[in-house]
């Protein structure tokens, strides 16, 4: 993929981006799929992006599944197809979880609990009008599909093209391994936003919400700490506005700002890249898809780090370069949890300014305790890549 995680050195213990070559301005410098992706509540059910992929659909040859909790529409039955198989039969679907020769008729038996743990799953999800419970719930959803599909590896449906792979189809890190290695904000769900989703998972196959037992926090923490926006040329423009305090709304990693998006989606290589006001890169989606490109945005040097702006960078209509400055580094405090000491800041903000209402005083975010154990178990040099992310691409 022309990119290597590395360690930014031993007291940071920070996981980073950097590419394996030179790129000019303006170069893709790899494109990722998403390991789970979700399509704005407000979208959802108006008919006019993908479930899945977040296509603009069109109406004529839109799919349209019967008695989809979500109201789904897929631009096709591939797309359709790879959805039920990837998260959605299992958490809005009626179709037995387990293959049909070990199912043994509880797909039957569990169809009214089902539909009643779905439905209210469904209700709370469009009252919360977030997407990191739904991203979580789809992430949970996929490692049982991966699991479940071992169990009947010749189903079109469960090859590990469409379940497993990350970025070749040949990474060895399942999806969990991967998410441990994330870093993550604190997250304070609710009783009932735990309870749920496990419902719905306790409904489909009993004993499957114990894969959720005292993870749903930091699952939640993970995608809200590092998902990305999937922004469509500049954005869209008709997003509700939210009556939420700005200290509790749902942000994600664009630099269109996330008001901007038609969804969001956690990528698996992508999640390592860092921030700054002054980026060295940008993400775009030229396909049309959620299918993430990372664009150089000045001419890159092998080993340089990749960074991009996290929030909206620009001295936009109406704001002054101050208010500017001030309004990017609120939303970064408030949606990533650190004050940020990139170059552009340190030159923009003086040393007499105010800043304790940002409400941070150091990086705020955490990593799991096994990629601390990791660490002090095996420490690795500088230059040392110990994430796979693929061969590099053409």
């Amino acid at each position: 993929m022309n990119v290597k995680v590395l360690v930014s050195d031993e007291k940071d213990s920070r996981k980073r981006l950097s590419v394996t070559k030179d790129f000019k301005k303006g170069e893709v410098i790899y494109k990722e799929e998403p390991v789970v992706v979700a399509l704005d509540i407000d979208l959802q059910g108006k008919g006019t992006h993908c479930t899945h992929c977040l296509r603009v659909v069109d109406q004529d040859t839109a799919v349209k599944p019967e008695n989809d909790r979500l109201k789904s529409v897929y631009c096709s039955k591939d797309c359709e197809a790879k959805s039920k198989a990837q998260s959605d039969n299992l958490l809005f679907g009626l179709e037995p979880v387990l293959p049909a020769e070990l199912d043994s008729g509880l797909g039957r038996l569990t169809q009214g609990e089902r539909d009643k743990a779905q439905t209210k799953f469904v209700s709370h999800l469009e009252s919360q009008g977030k997407l990191a419970p739904l991203l979580v719930a789809r992430f949970v959803a996929r490692q049982v599909a991966i699991e479940t599909g071992k169990m009947n590896p010749h189903k079109p449906t469960s090859s590990p093209a469409d379940l497993h792979a990350l970025v070749d189809g040949e990474d060895d890190y399942g999806l969990y391994d991967h998410m441990e290695r994330l870093r993550f904000i604190e997250a304070n769900p609710t009783e009932e936003d735990t309870k749920v989703l496990c419902d719905v998972l306790a409904t489909a196959l009993p004993g499957l919400d114990k894969s959720l037992e005292g993870q749903h926090s930091k699952y939640l923490g993970k995608m809200n700490y590092n998902a990305f926006g999937v922004v469509f040329e500049n954005g869209r423009d008709d997003k509700p506005k939210t009556s939420e305090r700005p200290e509790d709304q749902e942000r994600t990693r664009t630099p269109y700002g996330t008001s901007r998006q038609v969804g969001s989606g956690f990528y698996a290589v992508s999640s390592y890249i860092g921030h700054s006001c002054s980026p060295s890169a940008t993400p775009s989606f030229p396909s049309g898809t959620s299918e993430i490109a990372i664009v150089a945005a000045r001419d890159l040097k092998e080993g340089d780090e990749l960074t991009i702006s996290y929030v909206d960078c620009n001295v936009n209509e109406g704001e002054t370069s101050e208010e500017a400055t001030r309004r990017r580094r609120y939303e970064l405090a408030r949606g990533w949890r650190f004050k940020c000491e990139c170059s552009r800041c340190a030159s923009e903000v003086t040393p007499g300014d105010n800043e304790g209402h940002l409400g941070v005083e150091a990086d705020e975010s955490k990593v799991d305790d096994v990629a601390v154990h990791e660490r002090g178990e095996q420490p690795q040099p500088a230059e040392a890549s110990w994430i796979p992310v693929g061969p590099a691409l053409d």
